[in-house]
């Protein structure tokens, strides 16, 4: 004989039905943090493809590095802007310098990563006639600055999600089709190099800011 159930008290068959609702409400919890973990990078095809293990992303056909010689380059790019903690930022300022420019944002991994390598040049050139700006084209000021302090990252940034004003005076003169994409502008102000991608170690980008700082004004 099989005893009835005591009223108030849950039968086996009721926990295995709690236990299968738990087990499926843990799941679908598990997915929606994932789904929001990744949404940051998700909408970046380099941050995606260097998640993904590949190490491609928006690489040009000639290569992810581009050295452009002096002859061949374009106008001098002026740009400006305000910077994350609120100072107002004019290329005409760091005339004459050459001068490192890096698009990056908080949730590009690949920008996480480059980001030792580029403060490590900025302080072996600081005071030699170069100069460093970030153009964050995503995030807030505020967003900006902590991911600049936790990233050990000490040079200025402009915010340039608002208008992206700095992106498109250099999208006339040279492509910005990924993130992160690295420039080094010569003492004119044009485009010399351009790396796309992120920068893997110090070597190449400390020597593409050595042969411009070479070249004559």
């Amino acid at each position: 004989m099989v005893p009835e159930p005591v009223a108030g008290h849950p039968t086996r068959s009721d926990r295995r039905t709690r236990t299968r609702r738990s087990r499926r409400a843990g799941v679908a919890a598990l997915a929606a943090v994932l789904a929001i973990g990744l949404s940051a990078c998700a909408s970046d095809p380099v941050s995606e493809s260097f998640l993904n293990g590949e190490n491609t992303g928006y690489v040009a056909a000639d290569g992810a590095i581009v050295e452009i010689a002096e002859s061949d380059r374009g106008e001098p790019v002026e740009f400006g802007g305000v910077t994350e903690t609120g100072e107002t930022f004019d290329s005409a300022d760091i005339a004459g310098q050459v001068t490192v420019v890096n698009f990056w944002y908080a949730g590009c991994a690949p920008c996480r990563l480059e980001a030792d390598a580029l403060e490590d040049v900025w302080q072996e050139y600081e005071g030699e006639g170069v100069s460093f700006i970030g153009i964050n084209t995503r995030d807030q000021a505020d967003t900006a600055i902590t991911s600049s302090k936790d990233w050990g990252v000490t040079y200025p940034s402009l915010i340039d999600v608002n208008t992206a004003e700095a992106k498109l005076a250099f999208a006339e003169v040279t492509p910005i089709a990924a993130t992160p994409t690295t420039l080094v502008l010569d003492k004119q102000g044009r485009v010399a190099a351009r790396i796309i991608g992120p920068i893997d170690g110090t070597s190449i980008l400390s020597t593409l800011v050595k042969d411009a700082l070479a070249e004559s004004s």
